[in-house]
């Protein structure tokens, strides 16, 4: 590409309000004709970037807006997560938070100060998109456009994903997001093996007296339960326990479920309402009514729609016949809440391509791939 071409494509660091403004108002337009984009709520993505998120304790980033013609035409964040550094020592830096017009001009503008800022910092690798970090939205959609994202989990133009490979970027890695009907009827097998345990396992919702204690447990079984799994990075204890006093205010109980095997916790499974369904027409905005319209329909008329973002087995279980049986008795414990609660239709993801195990576990339920995200990466 010619140097004239990119001369027309200038930068601004996100280091002001203006920019934050401008970085966080972009997605508005450019999905202005989408009707499947939910807006992100405003303060929440303000937050995200808060020097006051935990996050940051152990990471640090860096954002760039695009400009062409005088308008904002392209974002990109950067990021370097010591955590990840620690647990896998492999000089991989993030990229995040993309979203762009369709100019190959606007996308190389933007990954080549991502690419610049993090070779600077000594990094010798880019990979994501991570939003922020692997422990949030994860992945670019590259397959399932025409429905709408649930909580958590992003959504993207058609053309993202071959712009972003022009810039020499490789896939890596594909996640999937699954439908399952709550209303499934559970597979002999399964019912079979949950009755062989019935003695030794209960499986119990979330306290919400003692909601530090099951906040840990649950951190404790999902950074032992998932720790062999690509790109893992621990849940910080800071981090999670905000995460679950945020979450817990918009939620049932009985969306927490934790089974014990003769007393010692070793399964969880989280479900969400799907907080995007509420949030369809407020475009980010909670001021003036937007608050009261989204309390309504959290709290009286209920989402029709949920997510299940996290899900544990210990490793101990996990190759035993046990392990499947621990999984189906906390799918199986949710479902029932959530279909007392009239929910119709829950997202479980996302879904590592090649873990086979889970997939089938989802796959003998009934759930079916619907989406899927693509991570890339490439070498600086």
């Amino acid at each position: 590409m010619s140097d004239s071409r990119l001369s027309t494509i200038r930068l601004e660091v996100v280091s002001e309000r203006k920019q934050l403004r401008d970085f966080l108002a972009l997605p508005h337009r450019l999905y202005s004709s989408d009707p499947a984009w939910v807006a992100p709520l405003d303060f929440e993505q303000r937050q995200r970037f808060s020097p006051h998120n935990h996050f940051f304790q152990h990471a640090r980033w860096r954002g760039w807006v695009a400009f062409k013609d005088g308008r904002p035409v392209g974002r990109i964040t950067a990021q370097i997560d010591e955590m990840h550094l620690q647990q896998h020592a492999d000089g991989a830096g993030y990229f995040g938070m993309l979203e762009a017009d369709d100019d190959p001009a606007v996308f190389s503008a933007l990954f080549g100060a991502a690419e610049d800022w993090l070779r600077s910092e000594g990094m010798q690798c880019i990979r994501g998109p991570f939003n922020l970090h692997i422990n949030e939205e994860v992945g670019l959609l590259v397959d399932g456009f025409s429905t709408p994202p649930f909580v958590l989990m992003g959504h993207a133009r058609p053309y993202y994903g071959s712009a972003v490979e022009a810039q020499g970027y490789k896939p890596v890695q594909d996640l999937l997001a699954y439908h399952v009907r709550p209303d499934f009827e559970a597979p002999r097998v399964m019912t079979k093996l949950a009755q062989r345990v019935s003695e030794r396992v209960v499986v119990r919702c979330a306290s919400r007296k003692d909601l530090l204690r099951d906040a840990e447990i649950m951190r404790d079984i999902f950074n032992d339960a998932w720790q062999n799994n690509w790109g893992f990075v621990p849940l910080a204890a800071a981090e999670w326990e905000d995460t679950v006093n945020t979450l817990i205010k918009l939620m049932p109980d009985e969306y927490i479920q934790i089974a014990e095997l003769d007393g010692e916790p070793v399964a969880f499974i989280v479900a969400l309402p799907n907080i995007n369904e509420a949030t369809r027409d407020l475009k980010g905005k909670l001021l003036p009514f937007g608050w009261l319209k989204l309390l309504w329909r959290l709290k009286v008329r209920h989402p029709r729609t949920a997510r299940i973002p996290l899900m544990g087995v210990r490793q101990e279980h996990q190759h035993s016949r046990l392990g499947p049986t621990l999984a189906f008795l906390v799918i199986d414990g949710v479902r029932k809440a959530l279909h007392a609660r009239g929910v119709e239709n829950v997202e479980m993801g996302w879904i590592l391509e090649s873990n086979a195990g889970m997939r089938n576990i989802i796959e003998t339920i009934g759930g079916k791939a619907y989406k899927r995200y693509r991570l890339y990466e490439k070498l600086l």
